[in-house]
């Protein structure tokens, strides 16, 4: 349902939350998350534009995120790189004149199932997916979780 995009984007965030405050350099956020560098680069730069991301050059620079998780949704990182993906059905998207702002069955279905997604990623905080309790923790190796869970006490 979403782009690889939207994938590599929340990989990027959720790693960067979990080094926060420290910055990474995109070659060290692709590795953790196996997000082509290159790729990663581009989709950096629309996570900085829509200013989730921070971005510094030089020595001791990186990319971290600009944003507190607590105040960081799924939802805010979606519409940063891939908008089109939860676009709402307003008006019939055939343009016939006698459907106007009355969606047919389907049309009404699928906006239906785009604002349950768009309710619940809009709900769902990046700090709330570091804390869940999970034996998977995202982007983690059972050890390198444990490892993470020392190092943040």
């Amino acid at each position: 349902m979403f782009s690889q995009t939207v994938e590599y984007a929340l990989r990027a965030v959720v790693h960067l939350a979990y080094e926060a405050p420290d910055a990474r350099t995109t070659a060290q956020i692709a590795e953790a998350t196996q997000v082509p560098k290159d790729y990663l680069a581009k989709i950096l730069q629309h996570l900085s534009k829509q200013g989730i991301v921070a971005t510094q050059r030089g020595v001791g620079g990186g990319v971290s995120l600009a944003k507190d998780p607590v105040d960081l949704t799924i939802l805010d990182v979606v519409l940063a790189v891939e908008p089109e993906s939860v676009k709402r059905t307003l008006t019939c998207p055939l343009g016939l004149k006698t459907h106007g702002a009355r969606l047919c069955p389907l049309h009404k279905r699928l906006d239906d199932a785009v604002a349950l997604v768009e309710q619940a990623f809009g709900k769902t905080t990046l700090a709330e997916i570091l804390a869940e309790p999970s034996d998977s923790v995202p982007l983690c190796e059972a050890d390198d979780a444990q490892a993470l869970k020392l190092r943040k006490k």
